[in-house]
């Protein structure tokens, strides 16, 4: 339990069997109503960690809400153990529409395979995910809030900021007099967001270079990330990732300078700071991950004009665009 300003407080809520570690959960107590940013996992470990820190807290969930920055099951599946009748969850709107929209694996998998994710590995990585394994089919009635709208609990006034990018609807939550920004997964310190590309009707990744732009100029002294440690400088960090996709970008051409490639050779030849000797030894929930991040990449250069995708034996194949 950690006091971050007077009645806001971080509560570590672990992340069991994960290379995450534990979430930042954050509540902000009120002499109305409190409100939960962001809950944790449907796993016991994060049940108990969650009880503990709201008893200490003094916190009944009769007069409590929940906002949810984004449609992660480490953020978003404990809610169905908080939650009570009287209890307001805040989300976005892409992401309930991809809810609404889920009509279940089999879909992921003829999409991940046309891709050239073998099925097999493919159905080990989702029995071993963390949202197959500990997420919730139970999704409450929820508040869609947009960009710009604000809450207001206790001493603080939160205004809504649409980040998208790690996931289609990601939000954060900017408190302007405290200069905090409540940063869910969109800037994390000493990781790099993952940005999948399993979304043909969505770039992500330039989404997510525009949102990290568009907080740039923010007036931050305090970023309250959704793991690992909290931090100043949002725009050093800033600078660092746009620097990053730029050189993943960079690779991921010349990767395609040698021939045509699927999303899921591509992966194989990019550098990951996995340790694993070959990308056979990945684990399969890795390869699933690094597949989506090198999809992200290529729907970039896609839409950037700098490749096109081909079909190949039944598979999608992106081909470098020659310059003129």
């Amino acid at each position: 339990m950690e006091e971050i300003r007077p009645n806001w407080y971080r509560i570590e809520i672990p992340l069991p069997g994960t290379p995450l570690k534990y979430l930042n959960s954050y509540v902000i107590i009120g002499d109305e109503k409190n409100l939960i940013i962001d809950t944790g996992l449907n796993h016991e470990a994060c049940r108990a960690a969650m009880q503990k820190g709201l008893k200490t807290l003094g916190v009944d969930m009769n007069r409590t809400d929940i906002f949810i920055t984004h449609f992660h099951a480490d953020h978003f599946s404990l809610v169905s153990m908080l939650a009570t009748p009287q209890t307001q969850v805040y989300f976005n709107r892409p992401d309930a529409e991809l809810i609404e929209s889920w009509d279940g694996i089999n879909t992921m998998v003829g999409y991940s395979k046309g891709h050239g994710f073998p099925v097999a590995v493919l159905k080990r990585a989702f029995e071993n995910h963390p949202g197959t394994k500990f997420g919730t089919e139970w999704v409450p009635d929820l508040k869609l809030l947009t960009d710009g709208q604000t809450l207001a609990y206790g001493d603080y006034r939160l205004t809504c900021v649409a980040t998208p990018g790690h996931t289609l609807g990601h939000m954060c939550l900017y408190e302007a007099r405290e200069k905090i920004l409540v940063a869910g997964d969109h800037l994390l310190i000493d990781i790099t967001p993952n940005i999948q590309g399993w979304l043909d009707r969505a770039n992500l990744l330039k989404h997510y270079l525009e949102s990290l732009k568009k907080i740039y100029d923010l007036d931050v002294d305090l970023v309250l990330p959704g793991h690992r440690r909290l931090f100043g400088d949002h725009r050093a960090r800033i600078d660092e990732l746009l620097a990053h996709h730029a050189h993943r970008l960079a690779e991921v051409r010349q990767i395609l300078a040698e021939a045509p490639m699927s999303a899921y050779s591509t992966a194989a030849r990019m550098t990951w700071d996995i340790r694993a000797d070959t990308w056979e030894d990945f684990p399969p929930a890795q390869q699933w991950f690094a597949t989506g991040e090198a999809l992200s990449h290529l729907r970039y250069l896609e839409g950037e004009g700098e490749a096109r995708r081909e079909m190949n034996d039944g598979k999608i194949v992106f081909r470098l665009v020659a310059s003129a």
